[in-house]
């Protein structure tokens, strides 16, 4: 897909033009078609908010451009607390995230840590941020899991401690859980981009020449792949400073970091509001654009830096300790999401749980029957719009790149900016002028645009899932199916479909569990008519019966862990089956 907006940037000739529909047939609307459903309400939605923030929304008495907005904005008490504590969490967490991953592939690259935790990555990145916030909540509060397995024998203590574990004052619970859910994926998109390099060549290179291995990772494999983790990198920047999510369940309420206040705002009875919430939305999404500069000043000046070190010649040690350090590190974030699920399912099942017990003296499935009704309309609104969502985006994901490669075309550092929009723009910052358009269209709070809203972000994850897999297969298999005289479609549907199934379904995998993790979209275009199994998660939060959050919180978590599970299995399950069908 990315290659084929760039054709769309491109503006080609009249006979190249002509060529491409020929060759394309009707793969060449699916550019256009991707811009439109993709980038349009984007641009839109960033209109659509940056208007009121400057007084000019006639609907809501606006009608000429001024900054009283801006001025009820400042004039706010806490707003420099909310955005203390926006940088405070968001920026240590991105750093330590990274740190953690540079760390762990320099010390781990090529050992047994390393395949053991790829084995594992599948499943933590299938976890929707809402579950893991709820259960690592679950896990350190002061009548946590944690606290209970330690208690009285360790701590001494028969009643939980009066201290702020959870929505602490200095957002340290929630820079904690972002570096357990975010490392994940930085750790994914910084292994396929080991796989598209050269890294053992220059690993090899620099350990015959006397380096040890952190060292040479270091000064030889980091600068070749940083260039092409930087945007993810942005990403996570980008979403750890503007999370709601993740906030509203970790993060102090008063004040609370800047995108929940925006939030607050945006759904606050008094209209009014919005003009501030608006100014809000543009002051977050400077603050993102800010840290992202700030942060490309920053590798310049550790590329300098690090120039100097790698001349300096220093060769390094064997690394165990840091094998050691790092290996661990990324085990114990491992073994803190499988107990935050786990922490979950427990509470889901409990009837009696007195503190400090470490496990339920009393168990029963009553919270999941009293929640069936419930349970079953959210579950099946997750359920249709995230498979809704992923199919149109995986069906656009597979027509740009076959079009792409039926018309030659190669991807561009352009088309990868364009693809990661979404991703570098906070939601709360275009998502209600998407709002908007969905009212100037009809379709507000209509399943319909709850679905569009979702592809907006299902899409570019589904992209960067498939891209290399189906750019890396060989073009010889269908060149000799041409050579045996079947057409381009026949070639994609008979043979690169059924040699790409695994990608494929991974990728739509990935594609629904980014759906069922959506809490924002689902709540500003689904204006509360269409209830997720996530936002009905963070809605409960109020209450006090962990038992019913547990249910709501578990079940989301499990339904793209059977997604990805499926989708896992079932090639292997094929080729065993096609494998005995031949030896019969």
């Amino acid at each position: 897909m990315a290659g084929a907006l760039r054709q769309l940037t491109a503006r080609p000739g009249a006979a190249a033009r002509g060529a491409a529909a020929r060759r394309g047939g009707l793969l060449q609307f699916a550019p256009a078609l991707a811009l439109a459903l993709f980038l349009a309400p984007v641009a839109a939605g960033l209109l659509g908010t940056a208007l009121p923030a400057f007084d000019y929304l006639p609907a809501l008495g606006g009608t000429a451009f001024g900054l009283a907005a801006w001025r009820a904005l400042l004039a706010w008490p806490g707003l420099g607390d909310s955005l203390a504590l926006t940088l405070t969490s968001g920026l240590p967490a991105t750093i330590l995230s990274f740190a953690i991953v540079v760390g762990f592939l320099a010390a781990c690259h090529g050992t047994a840590p390393l395949r053991l935790v790829q084995r594992l990555l599948a499943p933590l990145l299938a976890v929707p941020h809402v579950a893991l916030a709820i259960g690592f909540a679950f896990l350190i509060a002061p009548s946590g899991w944690i606290l209970r397995l330690l208690s009285p024998w360790a701590t001494g203590w028969q009643v939980p401690p009066d201290v702020a574990l959870v929505q602490d004052p200095h957002g340290l619970a929630l820079a904690a859980g972002l570096v357990v859910k975010e490392t994940p994926f930085l750790l994914m998109m910084t292994l396929a981009a080991l796989e598209r390099g050269d890294a053992r060549e220059r690993l090899a290179v620099a350990r015959s020449l006397g380096y040890g291995p952190v060292t040479a990772w270091l000064k030889t494999v980091l600068p070749a792949v940083y260039p092409q983790i930087r945007l993810p990198i942005y990403a996570v920047l980008a979403f750890s400073l503007s999370v709601v999510d993740m906030a509203l369940i970790l993060a102090p309420a008063t004040p609370p970091p800047l995108a929940v206040l925006v939030f607050r705002w945006f759904g606050d009875p008094d209209l009014t509001l919005r003009f501030a919430a608006a100014a809000g939305a543009v002051l977050q999404l400077a603050v993102v654009i800010g840290c992202i500069a700030g942060w490309h000043g920053a590798e310049r000046l550790v590329a300098a830096l690090g120039r100097r070190w790698a001349r300096a010649g220093g060769r390094g040690g064997p690394g165990i300790a840091a094998r050691r350090l790092w290996g661990g590190l990324l085990l114990l974030l491992q073994a803190t999401a499988g107990l935050s699920l786990l922490a979950l399912a427990l509470w889901s099942v409990t009837r009696r749980w007195r503190y400090p017990d470490a496990l339920p003296s009393e168990w029963t499935l009553a919270a999941w029957w009293r929640q069936d009704d419930a349970l079953l309309w959210a579950g099946s609104t997750t359920l249709t719009v995230g498979l809704a969502a992923t199919l149109l985006a995986l069906a656009l994901v597979l027509a740009c790149l076959e079009n792409e490669q039926r018309n030659g075309l190669t991807a561009g550092s352009r088309a990868l900016w364009l693809l990661y929009l979404p991703l570098l723009v906070p939601q709360v910052s275009f998502l209600f002028g998407v709002q908007v358009l969905t009212v100037r269209l009809g379709i507000e709070a209509t399943w319909l645009a709850v679905v569009w809203t979702h592809l907006l972000f299902v899409l570019p994850y589904v992209f960067l899932a498939l891209a290399d897999p189906f750019r890396a297969l060989d073009e010889r298999y269908a060149r000799s199916a041409f050579c045996l005289g079947a057409s381009p479609d026949r070639v994609f549907w008979r043979v690169k479909m059924p040699m790409l199934l695994r990608p494929v379904l991974v990728a739509f995998a990935v594609g629904f569990a980014v759906s069922v993790a959506q809490y924002l979209p689902t709540v500003f275009a689904g204006g509360g008519r269409h209830p997720t199994l996530t936002t009905e998660a963070v809605a409960l939060l109020g209450g006090a019966d962990r038992r019913v959050i547990g249910v709501y919180a578990f079940l989301q978590a499990l339904l793209p862990l059977a997604v990805f599970a499926v989708a896992l299995t079932l090639p292997t399950r094929g080729a065993a089956r096609r494998a005995g069908g031949r030896q019969r």
